[in-house]
């Protein structure tokens, strides 16, 4: 798996925020009660009576140069195959640096075990070969792709080839894999 590159892209054209991807990923995953490791934000912009909404399914944006990687004291905070930014839970001693450095607030203490838990892309499930994750897989208007950037066939290659796409605080450097399309 190292020499892929996962990355995921929400339509933001037919996500309708019904929240299956949220309950699925809190299923798959079991998400302690009362935290989500990804949720729904609903942007509405423009000026009356000429509003838009904008819905997004959001979670952790695997990025290339993640600052919660590099501020970890402990090394918990890493990078895993494929550049999934991961949490080793042996090794996490839960003192919220990386909560503090994610632009994203993707990350929060699971208070089950004092540990920062977030999306994993379900590394779980790609390491076994399972091409989609939980929340991709109930998506009910297949808002959701996720894939290897590095393939060029792949679904999430071709629909960042095909359509206009943006990321989330592209100021912040942290160069994302988490992608919106237009």
């Amino acid at each position: 798996m190292s020499d892929k590159r996962y990355a995921m892209a929400i339509d933001i054209h037919t996500c309708v925020g019904c929240t299956a991807c949220v309950s699925a990923c809190k299923t798959e995953n079991a998400v302690a009660e009362g935290f989500a490791r990804d949720w729904i934000t609903q942007i509405t912009s423009g000026t009356f009576p000429n509003l838009e909404l904008e819905i997004r399914s959001e979670r952790c944006n695997h990025c290339a140069d993640a600052p919660c990687v590099s501020v970890c004291p402990t090394g918990a905070s890493y990078v895993g195959p494929g550049g999934i930014v991961l949490v080793d839970h042996d090794k996490c001693t839960g003192c919220k640096a990386c909560i503090a450095a994610c632009p994203y607030d993707a990350r929060f203490v699971d208070p089950r075990t004092g540990t920062i838990d977030k999306c994993t892309f379900c590394v779980h499930r790609v390491e076994n070969g399972v091409p989609t994750t939980a929340c991709q897989s109930v998506c009910p208007t297949e808002s959701i792709y996720f894939g290897d950037l590095e393939d060029p066939d792949s679904d999430i290659s071709r629909v960042l080839r095909e359509r206009d796409s943006y990321t989330l605080l592209p100021d912040a450097g942290t160069r994302p894999r988490h992608y919106y399309l237009r």
